[in-house]
């Protein structure tokens, strides 16, 4: 399934007309205090009880190579491969319960303060869970990521964590998301997760088709920002680099992409 321009245009109307508010950063380790936020806002809908599991997903070697694609199916690329991504079709529901990827690191040295973080995907995607824990923190632990000033570091955890990074269908994303309105295609911060739609994940949006990389870095670095409370920001001018917390999702404004705070 893949996400037109048009499409991503009506979902940034949405978007300004709900609004955002900026948050605070925090000093312990925790969720930023405030609503939900995410690449949309809306009106509160009924709470829905979040999955849960306790038991951690089995564990599962990264693949080597891309994987042939089925017939007709577009192909895998390495990078796909290298963000845990096994096909490229994209199912809208699954279990609905998600299960904690084996395995942790410790947060990179000198590092102001410590953040546990755990990952978590949905049971039943077609996702290397390993593949994907090993991306997400090579994001965080980059140079020009949030704690490339030496302000936080995180270190992941099979256990309790005040941040979970969880990959989620879209439909079970949008349960984690509520009150946000995240129309099956958008992600989130909630409390404490940081909810990734597999949608976004596995096909990203027209203005990162080049580089699904790249948009890969932008997602968790937009949706951790939101935990460390940080609120949206505006394209600061036509042809200068977005900023991570600008609504790069729903469309670049003018600005150039760009994944990284720093």
């Amino acid at each position: 399934m893949r996400t037109g321009p048009v499409v991503l245009a009506l979902l940034a109307a949405l978007t300004l007309l709900a609004g955002c508010g900026p948050g605070t950063v925090d000093d312990p380790p925790g969720p930023a205090p405030g609503p939900p936020l995410g690449e949309a806002t809306a009106a509160p809908a009924p709470p829905a009880a979040p999955a849960e599991s306790a038991a951690p997903a089995g564990s599962a070697a990264p693949a080597e190579s891309a994987a042939p694609a089925e017939p007709g199916a577009p192909a895998l690329s390495e990078a796909d491969v290298r963000a845990g991504v096994r096909s490229r079709e994209v199912p809208r529901s699954a279990s609905g319960e998600t299960v904690v990827v084996p395995g942790g690191h410790a947060a990179p040295a000198g590092r102001a303060r410590t953040v546990p973080m755990r990952v978590e995907i949905e049971r039943g995607i077609d996702v290397d869970g390993a593949a994907f824990a090993a991306f997400v923190s090579e994001v965080l632990d980059h140079p020009r990521s949030w704690g490339g000033d030496g302000s936080v570091g995180f270190a992941r955890t099979e256990g309790p964590a005040p941040l979970r990074i969880v990959l989620a269908t879209p439909e079970l994303a949008d349960r984690l998301c509520l009150p946000l309105d995240t129309v099956g295609r958008l992600s989130c911060r909630n409390g404490d997760r940081v909810v990734l739609n597999l949608e976004r994940w596995v096909t990203g949006t027209p203005d990162y088709a080049r580089d699904l990389t790249a948009y890969r870095h932008y997602l968790v670095n937009h949706e951790v920002g939101h935990w460390l409370g940080h609120g949206h920001e505006p394209c600061p001018g036509p042809g200068r680099p977005a900023p991570v917390m600008q609504q790069q999702t729903l469309g670049l404004q003018g600005c150039a992409p760009n994944p990284w705070p720093r």
